[in-house]
């Protein structure tokens, strides 16, 4: 089953994404051109093989739901969500609210 429901983050509205799989659940936060996922992202994958995409993207482990998604720090970021500002230890709420705000200034 796939959910899908807005996730309000300040004066901006993101979108979250769950997806119930077999014995594991996949949890997405998305606004502007970025994205924080559960633990299933691969941030080592877009740092080096697909460093060309500059995919702005940050990994949280242990979340369960999208709350705990949107209130846990980031155990790692990628190279372009550093250079926006996102940085490991943030809590995934402040890295979805600076991406939203960065695709507002765009």
């Amino acid at each position: 089953m796939v959910r899908i429901e807005p996730v309000s983050i300040g004066e901006w509205t993101a979108v979250g994404v769950e997806v119930l799989l077999p014995k594991t659940t996949l949890l997405a936060v998305t606004a502007g051109g970025g994205y924080i996922m559960c633990g299933a992202l691969d941030v080592q994958l877009l740092n080096e093989r697909l460093r060309d995409r500059k995919v702005i993207a940050g990994r949280a482990v242990g979340v369960r739901t999208l709350e705990q998604l949107l209130d846990a720090p980031l155990e790692s970021v990628t190279e372009a969500a550093e250079a926006m500002g996102i940085t490991a230890g943030m809590q995934g709420r402040e890295a979805v609210r600076i991406m939203a705000a960065a695709a507002s200034e765009a």
